[in-house]
């Protein structure tokens, strides 16, 4: 029997086993607690790399380069899960290469180095210098932590590694990083704007790599006599002392096992809203505080009955909590209530609810949908208090993109059919079908939900460009219709010429000195030459007839009626148009002076270009609605409710100098408004405009809910 030669005997299979086979146990927990974290540091960086690909973009001083920025975002959008998962499994390769014996076998040794690499372009001295300085600044830093992470790396395995070969080096990391990079066609100064990121958020939080990565080792007795190195932040259980009250909660800091260091500082200001959840019994009866895992489940109870988005106003979840703890107590004879650190986050989920369906960023039609995910939040909140600390939390991040994409969202009366209404509510409907207790939910979510907006966002950004071109090229257009007006009002006002001429140097011959301007420019010789065309056809026509100016007109006239023709022919100007022109042109050259003189007239301005006033002239400079019309930034939202039937949403795209108007499109990307400051700052002073907030939803209510319990405990 014929064996291919991929083919490989179970025998074989089994002698050879799996270099993770030979890792200890401890080492697979470090590399998967680092890699748990360096893909939340990944997951940070490409969110935030599209918003400065963006605002590089946006300074960009030439169409060339934003161009490049705008095809780097798209790139980026494209490859991200790629290169995520590239530099993933690079990562697990280093560890597996760990477990390897001496076998001649090639280990993964970094192109980058703590020493300076030979060079041979400008592109690749210019990375070479950048990553030798990020990785000076990471040795500087976290020196110590790294040596004593290769120190017990090596006590482990039996080996002689240097800082070059551990996985968890800076210099491996950036050559993951590099690797997994290749596949971006993207431009050397993109490159190290990615580079900048990887370090601000991936590097950035070293310590906190090698400090779990020490402490897990450390706790197996790996070197424990080596004294740790200081931290540069309160690194997981290590830190003892509790948050101090009435402080904030950090962002992605490194937590406790559950969140409750940072939830503890929001307990003591929570204490001043407690006791709003309480069965209804006499007070005598026996109170017994409820269990969490009970609490959970008399939950999701509940989220099975949570009404339809057209009812929602119905739904109180305190309310409805508390019948259901009364209906429980009735039952077991005893008053069961919750206990302090759990009513103080239900209390804390409900405040934060009840900012989110009152901010009028979230469009109407979608504060319905995100009120049903108030129990979801708040059975997630129960279980893991790093909801409130952690802001790449799966299950916060996922109604921060959820309310993002709602933000420029115009309902129209079949909403319900809307194909971002329904990814919404599908979302909503999913968590309160499927969700129990498993987060892993939340993450799923999140990647479709997330990669569905990714699509709709590229789609938009194209038409925003094609949108952003054409209003462009009609702005210049404008401007060049407005000076040949003016170039014509210079070379005819006040003079006496027959109205056939004035005719067509107005309607014809205008478009040959548009088009001249438009594809040429106006130091051109293509623009001079209709000038002196225009010029001596005006002569020609104005002229006193004696003898001498009759011979130099004959002279002239075949040139000028050539120079006619070929410009009316370069601006694709029907002939059929002129012909009369020409016809009468004929005859005005040949009739006596007396008797031109009855087909002459003063010529008036004229009226190419119109010459509107902006509203802003009769604002003072100080005027404070003409002060937040300036101060629109580009990208940003706003609200305008004028005669339609409902307002309109749309996002400010360009201001287009140099007539400075604005210009506004929809989440589709196509324009929907354009007003001038002056036009803007009345809609302001008369309350039909409004600024939308696009920080993230969550954050922005966390922030007004720990205000609000400052005055509240303040008051006391």
């Amino acid at each position: 029997m014929h064996n291919d030669g991929k083919v490989v005997s179970i025998k074989r299979a089994q002698a050879t086993p799996s270099p993770l086979a030979r890792l200890p146990v401890v080492l697979l927990q470090v590399r998967d607690k680092a890699a748990q974290q360096l893909q939340q540091g990944l997951q940070e960086l490409f969110d935030n790399a599209d918003d400065t690909l963006f605002e590089m973009a946006d300074k960009a001083r030439n169409n060339a380069d934003h161009h490049i920025f705008f095809e780097a975002m798209r790139d980026l959008r494209l490859k991200r899960k790629n290169f995520e998962r590239a530099f993933m499994a690079q990562l697990f390769q280093a560890f597996a290469h760990l477990g390897q014996a001496s076998s001649g076998e090639p280990k993964m040794v970094p192109l980058v180095s703590y020493d300076s690499l030979p060079v041979t372009t400008d592109d690749a001295r210019e990375k070479a210098v950048a990553l030798e300085a990020m990785l000076g600044r990471v040795r500087h830093r976290d020196g110590l932590a790294l040596g004593q992470l290769t120190a017990r790396l090596n006590a482990l395995l039996g080996k002689q590694l240097d800082e070059r070969e551990n996985p968890l080096g800076p210099a491996l990391l950036c050559e993951f990083f590099l690797r997994a990079g290749r596949s971006l066609g993207v431009e050397i100064r993109v490159k190290l704007i990615m580079l900048k990121l990887f370090e601000k958020y991936v590097l950035s939080d070293a310590d906190l790599l090698y400090g779990e990565a020490n402490q897990l080792l450390v706790a197996t007795g790996v070197l424990p006599e080596l004294k740790s190195a200081p931290s540069r932040r309160r690194v997981g259980c290590v830190a003892s002392e509790p948050a101090p009250p009435g402080s904030l909660p950090g962002t992605d800091q490194t937590l406790d096992e559950n969140g409750q260091q940072d939830f503890a500082a929001l307990q003591h200001m929570l204490a001043a809203v407690r006791g709003s959840v309480a069965p209804t019994l006499e007070a005598s009866a026996e109170p017994q505080p409820i269990a969490t895992r009970d609490l959970l489940r008399l939950l999701s109870h509940l989220q099975q009955y949570v009404p339809e988005p057209q009812a929602e106003d119905d739904f109180d979840l305190r309310n409805q909590l508390e019948q259901l703890l009364t209906r429980v107590s009735v039952k077991s004879g005893k008053s069961r209530v919750v206990e302090d650190a759990d009513e103080d986050v239900i209390n804390l989920v409900a405040l934060l609810f009840e900012f989110m369906l009152n901010d009028p960023a979230v469009p109407e039609a979608c504060k319905a949908l995100i009120a049903r995910l108030q129990i979801p939040l708040l059975k997630v909140a129960l279980l893991d208090k790093r909801l409130f600390s952690c802001a790449s939390h799966p299950a916060r991040q996922l109604l921060n993109e959820i309310a993002a994409s709602a933000l420029g969202w115009n309902p129209c009366e079949d909403y319900q059919r809307d194909s971002l209404y329904l990814r919404i509510e599908h979302v909503v409907q999913c968590l309160l079908n499927e969700y129990v207790d498993d987060p892993a939910i939340f993450s799923r979510l999140l990647a479709q939900f997330s990669a569905s907006c990714a699509e709709e966002q590229r789609r938009s950004e194209l038409i925003e460009q094609h949108t952003r071109d054409a209003e462009d090229g009609r702005i210049r257009a404008d401007a060049a219709r407005q000076h040949v007006a003016d170039v014509l009002d210079r070379r005819l006002l006040g003079k006496v010429l027959p109205q056939a001429v004035v005719q067509f140097l107005q309607q014809a011959w205008s478009q040959v000195l548009l088009l001249a301007s438009l594809k040429h420019g106006e130091q051109s010789v293509q623009w001079q030459a209709g000038l002196r065309t225009m010029d001596e056809l005006i002569w020609s026509v104005s002229l006193q007839r004696d003898a001498e100016a009759g011979r130099h007109l004959v002279e002239q006239l075949p040139g000028l009626l050539k120079a006619l023709r070929d410009g009316l022919t370069s601006a694709a100007v029907d002939p059929f148009d002129t012909r009369d022109f020409f016809v009468r042109l004929q005859a005005l050259h040949l009739q006596p002076a007396e008797s031109v003189e009855a087909l002459i007239e003063v010529c008036e301005p004229c009226v190419l270009g119109p010459g509107a006033v902006d509203a802003c002239e009769d604002l003072a400079a100080d005027d404070p609605d003409l002060l937040k019309a300036l101060q629109l930034r580009i990208g940003g939202w706003v609200e305008l409710q004028d005669e339609r039937p409902a307002p309109l949403r749309c996002k400010l795209l360009a201001i287009m100098a140099p007539v400075g108007s604005y210009v506004f499109v929809n989440r589709s990307g196509l324009k929907v408004m354009e007003k001038s400051v002056g036009q803007l700052a009345l809609a302001f002073k008369r309350g039909a405009l409004h600024p939308l907030d696009d920080g993230l939803l969550f954050e922005r209510a966390l922030t007004a809910v720990t205000g609000k319990l400052r005055q509240l405990n303040r008051g006391k």
